[in-house]
């Protein structure tokens, strides 16, 4: 079976996605939520790059990967960082401990 490139390409994009959705929604623990969230988003720059390579526009791709990726690194840091604070807070990582958390 010889499959062409750009396609084993799309399913692992789908694939990723997939992953990563089902994680988001089954899951209750704030790591979790947030390696579920870089599975879409390395889904969504893997689309990037092949949308760039099938239109010829590849550095267009790469420039845009490039900003998603700096963006979703900021955002992990960020999320983490909540995650511990919520974790020293509450004591627990569970998403439904963050209402105990009003003041």
């Amino acid at each position: 079976m010889n499959l062409p490139l750009p396609l084993i390409i799309l399913l692992t994009i789908f694939c990723l996605a997939g992953i990563g959705l089902y994680c988001l929604l089954i899951t209750r623990n704030l790591i979790k939520v947030v390696v579920a969230l870089q599975l879409i988003v390395k889904g969504v720059v893997l689309a990037f790059i092949l949308a760039g390579n099938l239109s010829g526009q590849m550095n267009t791709a790469q420039t845009l990967a490039l900003t998603v990726i700096v963006a979703d690194t900021i955002i992990a840091v960020v999320g983490l960082a909540f995650a511990v604070q919520v974790r020293l807070r509450s004591g627990s990582l569970d998403i439904k401990s963050l209402a105990s958390l009003k003041r």
